[in-house]
């Protein structure tokens, strides 16, 4: 309306003007120009509208995109609480160790001669492994075998008695001193008559008298010596000899089982898991094992059989671990691969080290003998029972709030707003909630800026 308006006004003012310039040509031409020029402001003025115009839609249009972008899109950063089926595991830190272990040591301290194996080496129960220095004892096998030999034949001799020859002597020695006794007796009487008749002294006398005394207990000895060379050994003697020789016997059976004990074998099957002397060194088993660079050791060699998994189960968990569980064992190692076990034995005694509390639980291993070596560590997944649709959301969709476990839910402004729930176990990435939602809530995993929680997943 605003256009028609100012048109008829334009001719109205063009026909004024053409009316006031009709009387002369250059009235007409000046007129003509000013119409020419009112014309050109007037298209001007529009332009300048349309452009404003323009430019106002324009800023219209981006401030309200600018709006719409600016407010997040809740629904892309939020997940739905979902049901699924959960197989229940504990995770344990643990280490591969020997079932069985032992050091090997000589019995008794000395240098070692020869060495058959080598760190790494298998043997077999009964294989000689190494030798230790046996030439002491065996001189002295040899000098306790040559004092048995002595002491069996005195036995012997007590056991068959006398020879005819050593009791035929006897006699022919008490028939000597009886002689010599029967000649000091005639002097000794004739020589006491003289004394009376005082033809000698007393002193020679006295020397007479002696000299009888001594021949007649030479006699009295030649006589017990026949006499117990006819009577035979006394029983009490038999005795004596026999158990000199079973001393004798005893010290040979020493000294050869300290010369067997200078074999080192092996006491069953199994791999030599460390070396602790070299040829020549001294082995002393009263002293504390050292290296192999060390003079001095009290172990030669250390073996050991079957592998096993030591794993340090919390407190919290080990009410969760049961006799013959299925365990899945990965090692350092093997990142990638999975080995079987099941729960041999579970410690009745908790270790405390720094104020943790944790039991020790062995892991038969069923899987992984021979790629498992002692010392790996390992993280140890004892598997329990699968539980059917169970409440989960993921893991990282967990925070805190002074202190309160919980999650951030969709408020009523659009706004995250946190909200406490009560988790059980986790598994893969998903936690199972026990209290504080339901299935088809959505929790935020993802959050706008300036809306994120301090700390999110489990504490």
């Amino acid at each position: 309306m605003n256009k028609i308006s100012d048109s008829s006004v334009e001719q109205s003012e063009l026909k004024e003007k053409e009316q006031d310039s009709s009387s002369s040509p250059t009235a007409i031409a000046q007129g003509r120009r000013s119409l020419i020029a009112l014309a050109s402001k007037k298209r001007f003025n529009w332009i300048i509208i349309i452009l404003i115009a323009l430019i106002i839609s324009g800023a219209g249009i981006y401030f309200v995109s600018r709006r719409k972008d600016a407010q997040p899109n809740m629904q892309s950063r939020t997940v739905p609480v979902t049901t699924q089926s959960l197989k229940v595991s504990f995770e344990a830190s643990g280490s591969i160790e020997p079932i069985t272990s032992v050091n090997i040591s000589p019995k008794n301290a000395g240098r070692l001669t020869a060495l058959y194996v080598e760190q790494g080496d298998k043997v077999k129960a009964g294989q000689l492994l190494a030798r230790m220095d046996s030439a002491n004892l065996t001189a002295e096998l040899a000098q306790a075998q040559a004092e048995l030999a002595q002491a069996q034949a005195e036995y012997t001799k007590a056991l068959n008695g006398n020879r005819q020859e050593a009791i035929a002597r006897a006699k022919s020695q008490v028939l000597s001193a009886q002689a010599q006794a029967d000649l000091s007796a005639k002097r000794l009487e004739k020589n006491r008559w003289l004394a009376q008749q005082g033809a000698i002294a007393q002193l020679t006398l006295d020397e007479y008298l002696s000299e009888d005394k001594t021949t007649r207990a030479s006699l009295a000895e030649a006589q017990e010596q026949l006499q117990e060379l006819e009577n035979g050994s006394r029983p009490e003697d038999i005795a004596q000899s026999k158990a000199k020789v079973a001393a004798a016997k005893a010290q040979v059976d020493l000294a050869q089982t300290e010369l067997e004990d200078t074999a080192i074998y092996a006491p069953f099957d199994g791999i030599i898991s460390q070396k602790y002397a070299t040829v020549g060194a001294i082995v002393t088993p009263n002293v504390s094992a050292s290296t192999t660079s060390s003079a001095t050791s009290s172990s030669i060699l250390s073996i050991a059989s079957g592998l096993e998994v030591n794993a340090n189960v919390s407190e919290a968990t080990i009410a969760q671990i049961k006799p013959n569980q299925t365990v899945e064992i990965v090692a350092e190692a093997y990142p990638y691969r999975t080995f079987k076990g099941r729960v041999k034995q579970i410690a009745p005694e908790a270790i405390v080290e720094n104020n943790v509390t944790s039991f020790e639980v062995k892991v038969e291993l069923i899987t992984g003998q021979a790629e498992l070596r002692s010392g790996m560590n390992i993280d140890a997944v004892f598997v329990g029972k699968k539980i059917e649709n169970a409440l989960t959301i993921p893991t990282v969709a967990i925070t805190t709030n002074q202190g309160e476990i919980g999650v951030m839910v969709l408020g009523d402004r659009a706004q995250a707003q946190f909200k406490p729930v009560r988790v059980g176990f986790n598994e893969n990435g998903q936690t199972k909630i026990i209290q504080g939602l339901s299935a088809g809530d959505r929790v935020f995993i993802d959050f706008p800026p300036g809306q994120a929680p301090i700390r999110t997943g489990l504490p």
